[in-house]
């Protein structure tokens, strides 16, 4: 394995990830070449946040808008799919760091994409009652504005490795 710049891992790679700062996160694309997008799928996990006010950071966009939804408009072409952007990254990867249940958010417009980032995430070790698919990519305007909540948990708590439960009648 090996490093690559933006454009060489966008024409190689048949699934992409964005961990971008999401301030840069439509630069960083763009620099990758729209044209070799067209088809991806790409595994969202960044979050629009804002520090140019300090701590705690803002979102931009929010509210009537969301990164995810920005990326997609910008390259209509790529398969967008918004997870793990609730979460730290070393639980991202094994969500067995959180004791007891919790959940992964799933937000996008492509079905089969879905379908194989929800594989990807089995990898990982998310059991399939963990993952909650939200709906569209319009949805990824709430898992994205947890993350104010987030920043204070972490905070609060002193360290990263927790995640959101979701508790209810069909909580499944």
């Amino acid at each position: 394995m090996r490093l690559a710049g933006f454009a060489e891992a966008a024409r190689d790679g048949d699934t992409l990830v964005n961990a971008t700062g999401g301030q840069v996160s439509i630069a960083a694309l763009t620099a990758a070449d729209a044209a070799h997008l067209d088809g991806k799928i790409l595994i969202d996990v960044a979050n629009p946040l804002d520090f140019s006010r300090g701590f705690p950071p803002r979102l931009d966009p929010v509210d009537t808008d969301s990164l995810g939804e920005l990326i997609q408009r910008t390259f209509p072409g790529l398969r967008v799919v918004k997870t793990l952007n609730t979460m730290n990254c070393l639980v991202m990867v094994d969500p067995g760091r959180v004791a007891g249940e919790h959940r992964v958010f799933l937000s996008g417009e492509d079905a089969d994409a879905k379908k194989a980032v929800r594989e990807l995430l089995h990898s990982f070790g998310w059991p399939e009652r963990s993952i909650r698919d939200l709906g569209g990519i319009e949805t990824a305007r709430g898992a994205e504005m947890l993350l104010p909540v987030w920043l204070r948990l972490m905070g609060s708590l002193g360290h990263t490795d927790f995640n959101f439960h979701i508790q209810g009648a069909s909580s499944g």
